[in-house]
């Protein structure tokens, strides 16, 4: 098993809201992996006193470790007790029903020799190859479903936040879990799993420079940091804004590759 995993901070002097693990149980027969990607507030106004990275390294833990020991458990039920543990950790400091309460996007992805299980919540990326090289991307497209301008400013994205017909992020709510896009395949049909934030999948969400398969294959010639380099190469030449427009010069980055 060849497990490869690279972050990079969208600026300097911020910390890096991104968060990744991989889960190797002692038993030898699985593994997993965990991405989060932090939604950074406006003006850092989200209620709490701890912030993004506090909450995306709280919550990551959780996942990680009950990705692991509990194996009986289907990765809803994971999130949402990873949810319920993070809230009680500041539920008495901080105003968990603010719109902007610390929230992250959610990517898991477990195997053991049976099956591959997975989760994904709002725009964050997981991609499967099978052993014949086709890849199948795996997305919560709530937010591509979105009415055009449903996103253009702060109050409209609020409108529209972990609200029905709208879009969901991990937050302080557990029951945000049955939200998720969610299933399982057979281990036999999956060679390699990939799962990235936004700030990486820009490759091809953003500059269009390959499909999901062939961003599978940077993944799998030049590992997660080839991918994020190309990225912010991409980033720093799009001087005009053509490809990036209003959106960040650089944003917090993060890819996984496992070949099972």
């Amino acid at each position: 098993m060849r497990i490869e995993l690279a972050t990079a901070a969208g600026a300097a002097g911020r910390p890096n809201e991104d968060w990744a693990a991989t889960v190797l149980p002692a038993s030898g027969q699985g593994g997993g992996l965990v991405v989060l990607d932090g939604v950074t507030p406006p003006r850092g106004d989200d209620g709490c006193a701890h912030g993004v990275a506090w909450f995306t390294a709280r919550l990551g833990g959780s996942l990680v470790e009950l990705s692991g020991s509990r194996r009986d458990l289907p990765l809803r039920e994971i999130l949402a007790e990873s949810i319920r543990r993070t809230a009680d950790a500041h539920r008495s400091s901080c105003d968990l029903s603010h719109v902007r309460t610390p929230q992250a996007t959610v990517v898991l992805a477990r195997w053991d020799e049976s099956e591959v299980e997975h989760l994904v919540l709002s725009d964050s990326v997981l991609l499967f190859e099978s052993p014949d090289g086709a890849v199948r991307a795996l997305l919560d497209d709530r937010l591509d479903r979105l009415p055009p301008g449903s996103l253009a400013s702060e109050a409209s994205a609020d409108a529209v936040r972990n609200k029905e017909g709208g879009f969901f992020t991990a937050a302080a709510d557990p029951a945000v879990a049955d939200r998720a896009v969610t299933g399982r395949t057979p281990r036999a049909e999956v060679r390699a799993v990939a799962a990235m934030t936004d700030g990486a999948s820009r490759w091809t969400e953003v500059f269009g420079e390959g499909d999901w398969a062939a961003c599978l294959g940077v993944l799998d010639k030049e590992g997660p940091q080839g991918l994020i380099d190309r990225v912010r190469t991409l980033e720093d030449a799009d001087t005009d804004r053509t490809y990036l427009r209003r959106g960040k010069r650089h944003d917090d980055a993060t890819a996984v590759y496992a070949q099972l």
